[in-house]
């Protein structure tokens, strides 16, 4: 018999980080809903630790069919799957991955913003089929530009970070001003969708932040506005953005998160004005192999006794 911790995966692992984690304790890898509620019905009593990402989540239903478990750990930044007022009754350690890919997130709200203000879709269509560029409309500059960013937390901080190398002014909202903070603090979206050029969307899902982008704050943002989404995509009315888009009262968007997720947004797919990918923002071999490490080292301190790195 093993002598591991019995810990139960439920997001997707390259073979190597299989192989990683199982070194260091009995994983059962169930990613896929077949193999989760099969793995959950055959060893649920066994489990001790869960290892998950935000939009994957667990469901009480589950939680309950594990009676040892004392640890569920995020990889990534997001738990709004997780019910932690479920977990937080049974005395269950709750962990997640933050700051493990804040870099790679923020290099690509960046390559999003850059790729729909400078419309690298539409130019690359273009030049394949012909076109020169006397032909073509001149799309506008990124830097010296203002930005505001929904969610000042460690991600919005890195893109905050890189507006400064593009000689933005940069403007913040959230629940309230970040101590510390040298950019501006509006208490309300649509006053700094109002005022910003570029609106870059980095809060985190669940009820508090649904639908906070909606169709009066992309008419605030303007024609002249860009949209910037790799937060959460429940944070989005899809079929608000849909009509901004179509009707030309924003100029573009970017996303790599979507309500619809992980079927493809319907509504934006014929959109020549919109980038979409395919809530990649977090992956890199880096950030993964450092979320893997993180989620190790959450995991060894608790069943040392010294608590998680990172509790939510």
């Amino acid at each position: 018999m093993s002598t591991k911790i019995p810990l139960l995966v439920l997001n997707s692992l390259s073979s190597a980080h299989q192989a990683q984690i199982a070194e260091v304790y009995d994983m059962t890898y169930a990613f896929g809903d077949v193999q989760r509620a099969a793995a959950i019905a055959e060893h649920g009593k066994k489990f001790r630790a869960v290892l998950t990402i935000g939009v994957i989540g667990i469901t009480p239903e589950e939680i309950a069919a594990m009676p040892a478990v004392e640890l569920i750990c995020c990889m990534g930044a997001g738990y709004e799957g997780v019910p932690l007022e479920v977990t937080r009754a049974r005395g269950i350690a709750t962990a997640n991955g933050a700051g493990t890919n804040d870099d790679c997130v923020a290099d690509h709200a960046f390559g999003l913003l850059i790729g729909i203000v400078r419309e690298f879709r539409k130019l690359d269509r273009l030049c394949r089929e012909g076109v020169w560029r006397e032909a073509i409309p001149q799309p506008p500059n990124v830097s010296g530009k203002k930005l505001g960013i929904l969610g000042m937390g460690t991600i919005g901080q890195k893109i905050a970070k890189r507006a400064a190398a593009f000689d933005m002014e940069v403007g913040y909202h959230n629940r309230k001003p970040k101590e510390g903070s040298a950019h501006r603090y509006f208490d309300d979206l649509k006053s700094m969708a109002g005022w910003a050029d570029f609106l870059v969307l980095a809060a985190p899902g669940g009820p508090a932040t649904k639908h906070l982008v909606n169709a009066e704050v992309l008419d605030a943002l303007g024609p002249q506005g860009y949209l910037v989404s790799i937060g959460r995509g429940s944070v989005v009315d899809t079929e608000a953005l849909a009509a901004a888009l179509r009707e030309n009262r924003i100029a573009g968007a970017g996303l790599d998160v979507y309500e619809s997720e992980p079927k493809r947004p319907e509504p934006l797919v014929g959109l020549d004005n919109v980038l979409l990918t395919p809530h990649m923002a977090g992956w890199s071999p880096e950030a993964t192999q450092k979320s893997v490490d993180h989620f190790l080292a959450n995991a060894e301190g608790h069943f040392a006794g010294r608590g998680v790195l990172t509790p939510i």
